[in-house]
C-alpha cells in the first residue's frame, strides 16, 4: 500500500487492520494471532479490540475476538448505497428457482470481482462463496466482462499486481492449487465457447494448478471474446468442477453496473452444456434488471445515526482503553446508505455529528485505504467494505446469532434456556446453553418434541395463519405425555389464541412432570417467528408467578437482542435457520 497521507488517523488504521484479519481468519483469533497477523502491538491489538467490542462490533470470549453480527452495519451501508441487492435480489431469486441452480450477483472491484448477492441451492455441492469474498478477475465469469471496459492504467496496474503476487494473497477466499481436483475439463473459458469440462471426476490438483496459469496468460483472449459474445464462462478456473456462465447488466450508459451468473458443477454440467442450457434465460433475466434500474424511483435517504456524542461518552467512561479516533472513523462509513450513496464534506459531517475537521481526516484515511472514493467533491463507498467482516457474517445461522445472547440469558437466570424452530408439527432444538446444577434439563441439540406440549412450540404454531394454524390442529395426534397435556383439540386451539394475544407461552407439566417454561417468539424483519427461545427449569425452581414476574422480562430481553442482530445481518443476506 502506498504511504499513508499526514493527515491520515492512525488508529483507524489499525482498526480496520483488525478487522480484516479477522475477516480473513473467517471471523475469529485470539488475541496473539491477531497481533502476528497484524503486526500491531499487543498492547495496540487490546486497545483496538476493546473499542470494537465497546460499538458491538466483535465479542471478547475469554482470549479470542469474534466478529459481531453489528458489524454489518458498515456493510448494509454500503449494500444500502448500492441498491443493486434489493432490487436486482428478487430477479436473481426467481432465476435460481427457475433454474435450480445458484445465481449470483458481482461488482467489479479493482482487478477483481466481490460478490454483493447470493442465492445459492442447497445440495451436497453447492455453491460456497459468500457475499463480499473477493475473487481475481481472471479466474471468474464476470471478470472478462468487466475488464472489457477496463483503461489502459487498469490494465497495467493488473499485469503489475499478478507479477508482484502470483500466490493470489490478497484473494483470501481462493484456493490457488490446494484442492484436490475431482473433474476434467480444458479450463480455456471464453466467449467463444470452447470450455469443455466432462465431469467425469479424473482430474487431478496439477491440471488445476495448469489453468490457474493459464487463467493468467489467456485473461486478454478471454476478455476480447467476452467483449464480442456479451457473455463469458470459467470453467473450473477458481475451483476444481465450479463452472459458472454470466452476462452484464448495463446502466443507460451501456457499462457493466454488476453481472449476474448462473454458478453449477460439472457433475451435473460441463461448460458448454450450462451455457447452452441457461445463456437464454440469463440474457431474459439480465434485460428485466436493467429495466428495474431504469424505471426505480429515487430512493427516500434513510436517517444516519449521529454518534459522535456516543463515541465521546463512550471514550470519558472506558479512558484509555476506548480509542475514539477509531470508533469516530467508522461511524463515518455510516453515514452512507440508500438515497445517501454520494455525500458531501458537509454532509458526512452532518450526519455523524462530527466536527468537520474530524471528518475530512477520516475521510482521508479511508480513501487512502480504499474503502472510500472521490467524484469531484462528493465521496461514495467503494466494495471493499465488504471486506470488513461480511463475507464471514453473511453466512451467520440464526443459531449462532442467538449462541451469545442465550448464555446472557442463562448467567442471569441461572437456568437452561434454548432456541427451537419449527420443524413440521415438531419443534427442534437448535441452539442450547445449560445451567450447572445437580438437577437441570438435559436436552440436546437437534432434539424434536411434539409441538402442542412445548412453550416454544405453542408460540410458533400461535404465530401461524389462522388457516394453517387449524390445518395443523385438525392433523396432529394429541396425545398425553403426562397427565397434565392438553388433549383437546378446542382446549389447545383456546390455549394458542391466549399466547398469540399475550406473546409468550408457559407450559407446566405437559411435556414432562416437574418439567415448566416459558417461550417467546423470535421474529424475523417480517415481523414472522422464525424461531423461539426458551427458560426451562424444574418446577420447584420457581412457580408459575415468578416465571412471568421474574423470567419473562428478561427473556423479552434476550429476543429483542436477537431480533435486533437478525435485523443487521439479515437485511441483504439470507440468514438460516438451523
Amino acid at each position: 500500500m502506498d504511504t499513508a497521507p499526514a493527515e491520515a488517523v492512525g488508529p483507524l488504521m489499525r482498526g480496520v487492520a483488525v478487522l480484516r484479519a479477522l475477516s480473513d481468519a473467517d471471523g475469529r483469533l485470539s488475541l496473539g494471532e491477531l497481533v502476528r497477523a497484524t503486526g500491531l502491538a499487543r498492547s495496540t491489538v487490546d486497545r483496538v479490540v476493546a473499542t470494537l467490542a465497546r460499538m458491538g462490533h466483535l465479542r471478547l470470549d475469554g482470549s479470542s475476538a469474534t466478529l459481531a453480527p453489528r458489524l454489518m452495519e458498515l456493510a448494509n451501508a454500503y449494500l444500502g448505497a448500492l441498491r443493486l441487492p434489493a432490487l436486482l435480489g428478487p430477479h436473481a431469486v426467481q432465476l435460481a428457482e427457475e433454474l435450480d441452480e445458484s445465481v449470483s450477483l458481482a461488482v467489479p472491484d479493482r482487478d477483481g470481482i466481490r460478490f454483493v448477492h447470493q442465492s445459492t441451492r442447497r445440495r451436497a455441492m453447492s455453491l460456497t462463496f459468500r457475499i463480499g469474498d473477493l475473487l481475481p478477475a481472471e479466474r471468474t465469469a464476470p471478470g472478462p466482462l468487466f475488464a472489457a471496459h477496463w483503461s489502459p492504467r487498469q490494465w497495467q496496474d493488473w499485469r503489475e499486481q499478478r507479477a508482484a503476487d502470483p500466490a493470489g494473497a490478497d484473494f483470501p477466499a481462493v484456493p490457488y492449487g490446494t484442492d484436490t481436483d475431482t473433474s476434467t475439463g480444458t479450463g480455456t473459458g471464453t466467449g467463444t465457447g470452447t470450455g469443455t469440462g466432462t465431469g467425469t471426476g479424473t482430474g487431478n490438483n496439477t491440471g488445476f494448478e495448469q489453468r490457474v496459469t493459464q487463467a493468467v496468460g489467456g485473461f486478454e483472449q478471454r476478455v476480447a471474446a467476452a467483449r464480442h459474445a456479451g457473455w463469458a464462462v470459467d470453467d473450473q478456473l477458481i475451483e476444481p468442477g465450479l463452472i459458472a456462465v454470466a452476462v452484464p447488466v448495463r446502466d443507460a450508459a451501456g457499462t457493466p453496473v454488476c453481472a449476474v451468473s448462473v454458478v453449477s458443477h460439472t457433475s451435473r454440467h460441463s461448460a458448454a452444456s450450462l451455457r447452452a442450457a441457461v445463456l437464454p434465460r440469463l440474457r431474459e433475466t439480465a434485460a428485466a434488471m436493467e429495466a428495474e434500474l431504469r424505471g426505480a424511483p429515487a430512493p427516500t435517504p434513510s436517517a444516519p445515526r449521529a454518534l459522535a456524542a456516543w463515541t465521546s461518552a463512550s471514550k470519558q467512561e472506558l479512558g484509555a482503553e476506548f480509542v475514539e479516533s477509531l470508533a469516530r472513523g467508522l461511524t463515518v462509513l455510516t453515514a452512507f446508505g440508500e438515497g445517501r450513496a454520494e455525500l458531501s464534506l458537509s454532509a458526512v459531517a452532518e450526519a455523524t455529528g462530527l466536527a468537520r475537521a474530524t471528518a475530512r481526516r477520516a475521510l482521508i484515511t479511508l480513501h487512502h485505504l480504499g474503502l472510500v472514493a472521490t467524484e469531484g467533491r462528493t465521496f461514495r463507498l467503494t466494495p471493499r467494505v465488504l471486506s470488513l467482516g461480511c463475507p464471514p457474517l453473511s453466512r451467520t445461522a440464526l443459531p449462532d446469532i442467538a449462541a451469545p445472547h442465550l448464555a446472557a440469558l442463562v448467567g442471569t437466570l441461572h437456568d437452561s434456556a434454548s432456541l427451537a424452530v419449527l420443524d413440521g408439527d415438531a419443534i427442534q432444538y437448535t441452539a442450547r446453553v445449560a445451567t450447572s446444577r445437580i438437577m437441570s434439563v438435559n436436552i440436546t441439540l437437534g432434539t424434536r418434541f411434539p409441538a402442542y406440549a412445548a412453550s416454544m412450540g405453542r408460540v410458533l404454531l400461535a404465530d401461524l395463519p389462522a388457516g394453517e394454524r387449524a390445518a395443523r390442529l385438525g392433523r396432529m395426534e394429541l396425545r398425553a405425555l403426562t397427565p397434565r397435556t392438553l388433549t383437546s383439540p378446542a382446549a389447545l386451539a383456546t390455549a394458542l389464541d391466549e399466547v398469540a394475544a399475550q406473546g409468550y407461552a408457559l407450559v407446566d407439566e405437559e411435556l414432562e412432570e416437574g418439567l415448566r417454561s416459558i417461550a417467546v417468539p423470535v421474529r424475523g424483519p417480517d415481523g414472522r417467528a422464525v424461531g423461539s427461545v426458551n427458560v426451562a427449569m424444574h418446577t420447584s425452581r420457581r412457580t408459575v408467578a415468578e416465571c412471568v414476574a421474574e423470567v419473562l422480562p428478561v427473556l423479552r430481553g434476550a429476543a429483542a437482542a436477537i431480533e435486533a442482530d437478525l435485523g443487521v445481518v439479515g437485511r441483504f443476506c439470507r440468514i438460516p435457520l438451523s
